[in-house]
């Protein structure tokens, strides 16, 4: 470990034998809280043929069913919870834009984990108490904003609780009130560096020295862009609402090698998409989380269908998760090449003349699946840089890639934004 000691709370100074017998009480523990107060988990157990009983070791997890994103929504809006609606202090849920929601439910101790946890991981990027915290996550059902809002209170610093949008207003907020840490999705805070730059402020001047993205994956480019432009540590925090939100693995900024998971309160696997089979540490595959500490609402082997891969932990005890660069429903299969949107994020950050907000527009026409890459001009980009830039994204595609696509170069703040995320694919082939 190389941050001091005395900064790490007890479970970060546990030994790895330690961390695996608290994880193996915890998980016993969880399984049984779920087995006995959800019916759902009850069914599948028993479907299953095991019991929580049956647990003796951290691998006879894997002989317990999947939870997926789909018994979640087949359970709205309280079926998954596994204490009564009158514990429950706080509920969030997701967009619902592709089916009903998922909700999900805290109690008051919820709430208290997790704003340690995400207090946890603040302090790892490199946040202390006293420092001023500029949240822009959008707040509301979305876990965001209210999640590093309390985590960061919990550390001891000061919150803007900015949210999304009014952009202008935002660079005048943190020119103003000079936070120290920004709490945003990447794709917003380029945007927020685009709305410095309009204004004739030098975004490598600000108070600004640590920058903690998340909600959407983002490659090392991207990084790279936004520590450049913006003079600050740009980290990678992970979390997802169904598990409790941000705050289930951080980044930190002293090694910026992956993503801690707090597998003191998560226990993670990866397995194989497609057979469901745990994979060996070190091979990527789907990340798979069960809650080992929640009360209201307990996960057991939860889909995440973000894809990544285990490694062992470097700046903590706990294992590492390579950062996030695609999903498994978010991979696009044309003509028989498999895509994934990161892909076309690299090409576009590195094209000049062009801003790194991008959409994929999937058509068909007859039987042929279409790709239309439509990214965001800069501002100072003249009709001949545009041109430019789309024939250049459209051979870096078919060169790297190996599809043909088309390109539109739109104007800036064209692309639709939903707290502060840009809807990377949009799928019109019915």
């Amino acid at each position: 470990m190389t941050e001091a000691a005395d900064l790490l709370d007890p479970a970060e100074r546990l030994g790895l034998e330690a961390l695996r017998a608290l994880q193996l009480e915890r998980l016993r523990s969880s399984l049984r809280h779920a087995y006995d107060n959800v019916p759902f988990y009850r069914e599948s157990f028993d479907e299953a043929g095991v019991h929580p009983d049956d647990c003796r070791s951290l691998s006879d997890l894997a002989r317990f069913p999947f939870t997926t994103k789909a018994d979640l929504r087949e359970n709205y809006p309280y079926g998954m919870f596994a204490v009564p609606r009158d514990r429950i202090r706080r509920v969030h849920a997701s967009s619902g834009t592709t089916g009903r929601p998922t909700v999900v439910g805290y109690t008051e101790g919820d709430l208290s984990l997790w704003a340690d946890l995400v207090a946890r991981s603040i302090r790892a990027a490199g946040g202390r108490p006293g420092d001023v915290a500029h949240v822009a996550y959008g707040y509301g059902l979305f876990t965001g904003g209210l999640g590093a809002h309390y985590g960061a209170e919990r550390l001891g610093c000061t919150v803007i609780p900015a949210s999304g949008g009014m952009t202008s207003r935002q660079v005048t907020l943190i020119q103003d009130l000079k936070p120290s840490i920004i709490m945003v999705t990447p794709s917003y805070m380029l945007t927020l560096l685009d709305e410095f730059e309009r204004q004739g402020v030098d975004p490598r001047g600000t108070s600004l020295r640590v920058g903690i993205f998340g909600a959407e994956p983002w490659t090392e480019r991207m990084r790279q862009e936004i520590e450049e432009r913006f003079a600050i540590d740009a980290v990678d925090i992970y979390g997802l609402s169904e598990v409790i939100g941000p705050g289930v693995a951080q980044e930190c900024a002293e090694t910026k090698d992956g993503l801690h998971i707090w597998e003191d309160h998560f226990f993670p696997e990866v397995v194989d998409p497609v057979t469901g089979e745990v994979l060996p540490e070190g091979e990527r595959g789907e990340l798979v989380f069960t809650s080992l500490t929640k009360e209201a609402m307990p996960v057991v082997r939860y889909r995440t269908r973000d894809l990544t891969r285990l490694l062992p932990g470097t700046a903590r005890v706990f294992r590492r998760m390579e950062k996030i660069t695609g999903r498994s429903d978010d991979m696009v299969i044309l003509r028989g090449v498999n895509l994934f949107p990161t892909q076309i994020e690299e090409i576009v950050l590195r094209t000049p003349g062009v801003a790194p907000h991008f959409q994929l527009r999937l058509t068909r026409e007859g039987r042929l699946d279409r790709l239309t890459v439509r990214a965001e001009a800069r501002p100072d980009a003249d009709a001949a840089a545009r041109e430019t830039a789309a024939r250049s994204i459209g051979a870096a595609v078919k060169d790297g890639i190996g599809v043909s696509a088309e390109v539109e170069i739109v104007d800036p703040e064209t692309l639709e934004r939903s707290v502060g995320k840009i809807r990377r694919i949009v799928d019109l082939r019915g």
